[in-house]
């Protein structure tokens, strides 16, 4: 079986690091009815870290690119809104 190759990693501050830690135990206790341990809590958050986080990171690249490019279209057609008619 081929293995799958690794994503970059995104690092995150500590605080940053317990409240999604926390957000992962009220989700289950809230969605699930069900408390989770400290050690399934960073094994989910490791997994969105090492896998999910990339794939999120990489499409708001995208999508901030996209909207760049836009506006540089518009201030290009702005640009030639202000030229003036010539009387020659």
């Amino acid at each position: 079986m081929a293995r799958r190759e690794s994503l970059p990693q995104i690092k995150l501050s500590d605080a940053q690091k317990e409240k999604l830690n926390a957000e992962i135990k009220a989700f289950y206790l809230d969605e699930r009815g069900e408390e989770i341990g400290l050690i399934e809590q960073m094994q989910l958050y490791e997994l969105f870290e090492r896998k999910m986080a990339p794939i999120i990171y990489n499409r708001a690249l995208d999508d901030a690119k996209r909207w760049f490019a836009q506006m540089m279209d518009n201030l290009d057609s702005d640009f030639y809104a202000l030229y003036k008619e010539e009387d020659i």
